[in-house]
């Protein structure tokens, strides 16, 4: 499962790779209030559904139902403190395994396939992916090529913010859709250049939508 943005829109347009292997994901959410604003424009609406929206919604069915999960990504710190908070939130939670990638990794290289094979190996049936994109979106393609039964979803920060390293946005923020605010904000170094990227693709995708809407 893949969770789309306006960012991921961008590497879209300049990664036929990428593009490839959004094609390969399964189920595709709204992760960004702008998507959903353009299916609305397009007259095809869908909900807002974050990749961090969903860890706990998952992590319930997977204590529930018994399917064992293991995450990949962040750093030893973080999976250990997240896969700490999710057990207590959610009695019964089996996580089977926990790999933080080197700095660096390469999810098209043999390691990848080592660690893909090593979560396999531990019996788990969905992997969290805490990679960042495109490196999670291409794991979760050879991933689930690689294994049929061993289920994949992109989260990005998500463990992040259940471990408490990073500070999501309070719901208030979220809620009046600034939660992209709050993240310039408190990230600005890091996150300028991808936001200007975003708003300058923005005109031409909603001059896009509003065309497929006259067509319905």
């Amino acid at each position: 499962m893949a969770t789309v943005n306006l960012d991921h829109l961008v590497k879209l347009r300049r990664d036929p790779a990428f593009r490839a292997t959004y094609a390969a994901q399964t189920h595709v959410v709204a992760d960004g209030n702008p998507i959903v604003w353009l299916q609305r424009l397009a007259g095809r609406p869908v909900e807002l559904v974050t990749g961090s929206d969903l860890i706990d919604p998952l992590m319930a069915m997977a204590a529930r139902d018994g399917v064992k999960v293991a995450f990949l990504g962040a750093t030893d710190t973080v999976l250990a403190r997240a896969a700490e908070s999710l057990r207590a939130r959610h009695p019964g939670l089996e996580v089977v395994a926990r790999i933080a990638p080197p700095f660096g990794f390469d999810p098209t290289g043999p390691e990848a396939d080592r660690m893909i094979d090593e979560i396999a190996a531990a019996g788990a049936q969905l992997c969290l992916l805490a990679l960042g994109a495109p490196k999670q979106e291409i794991l979760a393609a050879r991933g689930h090529a690689r294994h049929a039964r061993l289920g994949f979803v992109s989260i990005g920060a998500g463990l992040d913010f259940i471990a408490g390293t990073q500070r999501r946005a309070p719901r208030w923020v979220r809620r009046i859709a600034m939660e992209w605010l709050w993240r310039m904000l408190t990230d600005w170094k890091r996150l300028a250049a991808r936001y200007r990227d975003c708003g300058l693709i923005l005109p031409g995708l909603a001059i896009r939508a509003l065309r497929q809407r006259g067509k319905r």
